[in-house]
Protein backbone atom coordinates (compact mmCIF):
# COMPACT_ATOMS: atom_id res chain seq x y z
CA UNK A 1 0.00 0.00 0.00
CA UNK A 2 1.25 3.51 -0.96
CA UNK A 3 1.28 6.34 1.67
CA UNK A 4 1.81 10.01 1.89
CA UNK A 5 2.65 11.69 4.60
CA UNK A 6 1.10 15.10 5.81
CA UNK A 7 4.03 17.26 4.72
CA UNK A 8 3.51 15.78 0.73
CA UNK A 9 -0.25 16.08 1.54
CA UNK A 10 -0.09 19.81 2.82
CA UNK A 11 2.40 20.40 -0.27
CA UNK A 12 -0.12 19.38 -3.07
CA UNK A 13 -2.99 21.70 -1.61
CA UNK A 14 -0.64 24.37 -1.56
CA UNK A 15 0.70 23.28 -5.12
CA UNK A 16 -3.30 23.23 -5.84
CA UNK A 17 -2.25 20.10 -7.21
CA UNK A 18 -5.11 17.89 -9.18
CA UNK A 19 -6.03 15.12 -6.62
CA UNK A 20 -9.33 13.50 -4.82
CA UNK A 21 -9.39 13.67 -0.62
CA UNK A 22 -11.47 11.29 0.43
CA UNK A 23 -12.11 10.94 4.37
CA UNK A 24 -13.77 7.93 5.52
CA UNK A 25 -14.40 9.06 8.98
CA UNK A 26 -18.31 9.35 10.43
CA UNK A 27 -20.09 12.15 9.83
CA UNK A 28 -20.14 13.08 13.72
CA UNK A 29 -16.33 13.24 13.25
CA UNK A 30 -16.07 15.44 10.04
CA UNK A 31 -18.06 18.08 12.11
CA UNK A 32 -15.46 18.02 14.62
CA UNK A 33 -12.50 18.66 12.28
CA UNK A 34 -12.01 17.72 8.69
CA UNK A 35 -9.39 18.56 5.73
CA UNK A 36 -12.11 19.68 3.49
CA UNK A 37 -12.17 16.35 1.71
CA UNK A 38 -15.22 14.42 0.11
CA UNK A 39 -16.57 12.52 3.16
CA UNK A 40 -17.72 8.64 2.56
CA UNK A 41 -17.79 6.88 5.94
CA UNK A 42 -15.74 3.59 5.85
CA UNK A 43 -18.99 1.65 6.51
CA UNK A 44 -20.44 2.96 3.09
CA UNK A 45 -17.62 3.28 0.93
CA UNK A 46 -17.78 0.06 -1.00
CA UNK A 47 -21.30 1.03 -1.96
CA UNK A 48 -20.11 4.08 -3.84
CA UNK A 49 -16.66 3.02 -5.38
CA UNK A 50 -18.12 5.11 -8.54
CA UNK A 51 -17.19 7.92 -6.67
CA UNK A 52 -13.62 7.31 -6.43
CA UNK A 53 -11.25 8.75 -9.18
CA UNK A 54 -9.11 6.09 -11.22
CA UNK A 55 -7.47 8.83 -13.16
CA UNK A 56 -5.78 10.96 -10.65
CA UNK A 57 -4.39 10.57 -7.20
CA UNK A 58 -6.62 9.77 -4.28
CA UNK A 59 -5.54 10.02 -0.93
CA UNK A 60 -7.95 8.45 1.96
CA UNK A 61 -8.08 9.72 5.28
CA UNK A 62 -9.36 8.81 8.77
CA UNK A 63 -8.45 9.59 12.26
CA UNK A 64 -5.03 8.06 12.58
CA UNK A 65 -4.57 6.05 9.35
CA UNK A 66 -5.55 2.76 10.62
CA UNK A 67 -9.34 2.74 8.85
CA UNK A 68 -7.82 4.15 5.73
CA UNK A 69 -5.18 1.63 5.51
CA UNK A 70 -7.95 -1.20 5.31
CA UNK A 71 -9.88 0.73 2.99
CA UNK A 72 -6.74 1.35 0.22
CA UNK A 73 -6.10 -2.68 0.61
CA UNK A 74 -9.66 -3.30 0.34
CA UNK A 75 -10.25 -0.74 -2.76
CA UNK A 76 -7.09 -2.01 -4.43
CA UNK A 77 -7.69 -6.02 -3.72
CA UNK A 78 -11.39 -5.96 -4.77
CA UNK A 79 -11.24 -2.87 -7.21
CA UNK A 80 -7.93 -3.26 -8.51
CA UNK A 81 -7.11 0.74 -7.70
CA UNK A 82 -3.43 1.82 -7.90
CA UNK A 83 -4.03 5.41 -7.48
CA UNK A 84 -4.68 5.00 -3.91
CA UNK A 85 -2.67 6.47 -1.05
CA UNK A 86 -3.02 6.38 2.45
CA UNK A 87 -2.61 9.20 4.78
CA UNK A 88 -0.27 8.37 7.15
CA UNK A 89 -1.25 9.54 10.82
CA UNK A 90 -4.25 10.89 9.57
CA UNK A 91 -6.40 13.81 10.62
CA UNK A 92 -4.48 13.59 14.03
CA UNK A 93 -0.67 14.16 12.18
CA UNK A 94 -2.02 16.95 9.82
CA UNK A 95 -3.30 18.83 12.79
CA UNK A 96 0.03 17.66 14.96
CA UNK A 97 2.28 18.86 12.25
CA UNK A 98 0.72 21.33 9.56
CA UNK A 99 -2.47 22.91 11.21
CA UNK A 100 -2.56 23.02 15.45
CA UNK A 101 -5.84 24.71 14.92
CA UNK A 102 -7.42 22.06 14.19
CA UNK A 103 -9.91 20.52 16.82
CA UNK A 104 -9.00 16.63 17.51
CA UNK A 105 -10.48 14.09 19.78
Amino acid sequence: MKEITVQELKSKIDNKEDFQLIDVREEFEFEICNLNGELIPMGGIFEQVDKISKDKPVIIHCKSGGRSGVVVAELERRHGFTNLYNLKGGILEFAKQIDPSLNTY
